[in-house]
């Protein structure tokens, strides 16, 4: 991909990354730092459910404000804001005034930045790559995010372990400094038409994004697929510490999670490598089902970390082509005049279900499962499928969420089936 069209995005996407990298290894070592002062999982946990609460609550509304604002300037202003937010977590860690309502806040408030921010970039992508450039491009923006799965928490755990919290907080900063600076000196997005019409109140923008999906029931049946894929995804992100860390220990969980970013980073390879399929819906589905299909039920029978690893790799290396073809469908079908308020939406429907996921896989673990399996006779059905001990609950929730994540896959793929004359959107 060495046209001159692209610089502009590769910088950008480039740059963006590398800010990214710095946001993730921060959220990790807060989460490392909070969670070795509180001991508490719940607390912790509330502080990833705070980040995804504004995309439950806002996203409606940004995506609309995100297509009346210049996307250059939404985009330096969302940076600008979670730099300042990094800085006063900073401050208050070293003058130890910190407390949980603290971050609780910031999180939040950070994860309304993202939600402004998000809307803005995937609308500046679309302004700055040409349409044939789509695949290739979601390929990149996927293997960069499986490239920092893999780095954030290695690299995090490094610089915590060396510097302390602080080391981690400036490494975030000198990566926005470098993206900020990149977006403000040296890249024009260009304005889409809509100026051009004139001003409209925010609401007649945010129902146009919903009339938009009500309108066009491929878009929002895939939507609702992926809200329902979240629901059980995040379930699992909150089960699986309490099985792996019960029946092994922190490194196991290390290896497990890098295999999770080792098959995403692969499957961003291929993504980008493929040629285009003859018909991105069916690869979407069949992408969804093998995930669902594998994993989970490594999770719930395996008995060995090697099982969970093999898992891991099957779960999540169809994840990046799926992502890949969605993104392609989203770019080709949605007017990119409106695509800052329909992406919004999509955000609201599709991740309005992690923290529910979070919260639930939190409390069946601990007041369901795990009572369930320590019930059970020693040499019992249950426990020679899912073993004894502690960590056996979460193991029987593995297979649980693995029922219904195929149950998902066939509902929805059924109804998919009248979009199969779809060919290469």
């Amino acid at each position: 991909m060495k046209n001159k069209k692209l610089r502009p995005y590769l910088m950008l996407w480039s740059t963006q990354a590398f800010s990214a990298l710095g946001s993730g290894m921060t959220s990790y070592a807060l989460v490392l730092w909070f969670y070795i002062r509180s001991g508490s999982t719940l607390k912790t946990a509330l502080l990833t459910v705070c980040s995804y609460a504004p995309y439950v609550v806002m996203s409606i509304f940004a995506g609309a404000l995100s297509d009346r604002w210049d996307k250059k300037r939404t985009i330096l202003g969302c940076d600008l804001f979670a730099a300042l937010s990094s800085a006063g977590v900073l401050l208050l860690i070293k003058t130890d005034t910190i407390s949980p309502w603290q971050l609780y806040v910031l999180n939040a408030m950070n994860g309304l930045m993202n939600t402004v921010q998000q809307p803005a970039g995937e609308v500046a992508a679309t302004l700055l790559v040409p349409e044939r450039y789509y695949q290739k491009t979601g390929g990149l923006r996927a293997f960069t995010q499986s490239l920092n799965a893999i780095l954030s928490p290695v690299l995090a755990t490094a610089l915590f372990m060396l510097g302390g919290i602080g080391s981690v907080i400036v490494f975030d900063l000198i990566t926005f400094a470098v993206a900020f600076l990149t977006l403000l000196l040296f890249i024009r997005i260009p304005n889409n038409d809509r100026k051009a019409r004139g001003p409209e109140k925010l609401m007649t923008a945010v129902r146009q994004g919903i009339v938009w999906l009500k309108e066009n029931p491929l878009i929002l049946t895939l939507i609702l697929y992926l809200a329902c894929i979240n629901l059980t995804a995040s379930i699992y992100e909150a089960a699986l510490p309490a099985m792996v860390l019960s029946k092994q220990n922190e490194a196991v969980l290390g290896v497990v999670n890098m295999c999770v970013g080792i098959a995403t980073l692969a499957g961003s390879i291929l993504a980008v490598c493929w040629p285009a399929p003859k018909n991105r819906v069916r690869v979407i589905s069949l992408a969804l089902l093998l995930s669902m299909a594998s994993e989970n039920f490594f999770l719930a029978f395996g008995k060995s970390p090697l099982i969970w690893c093999v898992g891991a790799v099957l779960g999540w290396l169809p994840i990046p082509i799926m992502n890949t073809n969605m993104d392609v469908i989203f770019r080709s079908c949605i007017p990119r005049d409106i695509q800052g308020r329909v992406y919004s939406c999509r955000n609201t429907l599709q991740f309005f279900t992690i923290p529910i996921g979070l919260l639930a896989g939190g409390l069946l673990v601990d007041e369901v499962f795990e009572p369930i399996m320590a019930a059970q006779p020693a040499g019992g059905v249950l426990a020679y499928l899912f073993g004894e001990g502690k960590g056996s609950g979460a193991a029987m929730l593995f297979f649980v969420i693995g029922i219904a994540g195929v149950f998902i896959c066939l509902a929805f793929n059924h109804r998919l089936r009248k979009y199969s004359g779809i060919t290469n959107i």
